[in-house]
Formats: structure tokens, sequence, C-alpha cells
């Protein structure tokens, strides 16, 4: 099983403090901001807020938090922010995206390049790293929802383009511009999922053994903690026998 899929799976393993989740929330709460900024306040009108709203309220962010977040862009009193992307490698040249949203480049590219620096990685330019992922939507079920023919077919028919079925659940892949659809489609004959959102898919993986893979979580671990960054994407590859060691 690729890295993208796994990741999840270690932040869970490690436990996330308080303060992690607190970070986690505040991070969900600027995507809403922005989203409701750049176009309808409304979830219903605007797709981007909507998947916002759905990702947030599958990590459980309380409702007062998504309402504050939506009425702090239609108050006019919420920050402009950029999203910037940026690129490079990790220890055993593991690829690495960055996806940051701030108010100040400067800082945000400062603090990233140093990060790589410290924790055994490589900034390198837009595009270095890039053309080894492909953007697409990803909508994740629970095994229970059914088994793998059962979301194979429903999938199929909400226009998706791959189901990932184990034990831990389905992962189902969308291109990023049919997301919305995709996912109020599977929505409609499976329910709630369990997180709904726009990803950086892997077309190659680097394999990484136990040492590899405890230096590119304490490089991923350190970006995840800057508060302009939003979420981090890696291509990693390991053994099932290294990740029950982590």
């Amino acid at each position: 099983m690729a890295g993208h899929s796994k990741w999840a799976n270690i932040q869970h393993r490690k436990g996330r403090q308080d303060a992690a989740r607190s970070k986690l929330f505040s991070k969900l709460a600027k995507e809403i901001t922005v989203a409701a900024k750049m176009g309808d306040p409304d979830p219903e009108k605007n797709p981007r807020l909507r998947l916002a709203v759905k990702e947030a309220k599958s990590q459980s962010v309380p409702k007062d938090v998504i309402e504050r977040a939506i009425k702090k862009a239609i108050g006019g009193d919420a920050e402009n922010y950029d999203e910037i992307r940026y690129e490079g490698y990790g220890p055993s040249g593991v690829a690495v995206i960055v996806e940051t949203m701030t108010d100040n480049k400067n800082r945000t590219a400062s603090t990233v390049r140093s990060t790589f620096s410290k924790n055994g990685g490589n900034l390198g330019e837009t595009g270095s790293v890039g053309f080894m992922f492909d953007r697409k939507g990803e909508v994740s079920y629970p095994a229970s929802v059914g088994d793998a023919d059962t979301v194979m077919m429903a999938a199929i028919e909400a226009g998706a383009e791959d189901v990932e079925s184990s034990d831990d659940g389905h992962i189902i892949y969308c291109e990023d511009t049919d997301l919305n659809e995709v996912s109020n489609a599977l929505e409609a004959e499976l329910g709630e999922s369990e997180s709904t959102k726009l990803i950086w898919k892997p077309t190659t993986t680097t394999e990484l053994d136990l040492e590899g893979m405890q230096k590119l979580m304490k490089l991923v671990d350190a970006l995840e903690d800057d508060d302009d960054v939003q979420r981090v994407t890696t291509n990693f590859e390991a053994s099932d026998e290294v990740m029950e060691q982590l």
C-alpha cells in the first residue's frame, strides 16, 4: 500500500495531543474562512466551502467554530491569505509537497526552507516534485459501509475513477474537478463520508526503512507545526514490518 493512505494511520497511532488538535481546528477554520471569502458564504452554493465544512465536521470541529469562521469572512475582518505550494525532497529523497495559506509570504518561505534544511531535506523549485503526483479528489468511508463490491459499484455510478478497499476502510478517488459531484452522489448511496478532500496522489513512491521513516516523520511534524502550513503530502512507501515498528 502506498504512503498516502498510511500517513493518517501513523498520526493516529502517535496520538494527537490537545495542542495538535487545536492547531488542526485552526487550520480547518482558516480554510473555511478563505473559501467563504472567495465565493458565496452559503456552502450549498460554494463547492469549495461545502468541502471545507464537510472536512471540518469529519475532524469533529465544533459547529460554533465553523459558523464563526464563515461569519469572519462575511464580516470583512478576515485576513488576506495567499495560497502557496512549496515542493522539495525529504530524507532519502522522498518527494514532499507543502501547501500553505499565509499573510506573509517572506516569513512562510523562510520558515519552510529552514525546516527542510534542519530536518535533512532540501526545498526545491515549484514543479521539482509535483510531476510525481496527480491532483485528485479523495472520499473515505469506513469498512462498515459495505464490502468492496458494494463500494465499487457505488463509486462507478458516482463517476469515480478508482477504489482502494482494505480492512481499514474504503478510499475512493476521482478527478479533482469532479469531487463535489462525486461526493454528493456517494453520499446519496452510502451516507456521510468520513472525509472528503482534494489530495496530491503519488504516481511514484520511495521505499523507506525504519530509520528513513523516523526522519521523514520528524520533518513532516516540524512542517505541520507551522501555523501557515495547511497540509503536507509525501510519496513514501514502507513495508508493513516498518509500519508496525513505528
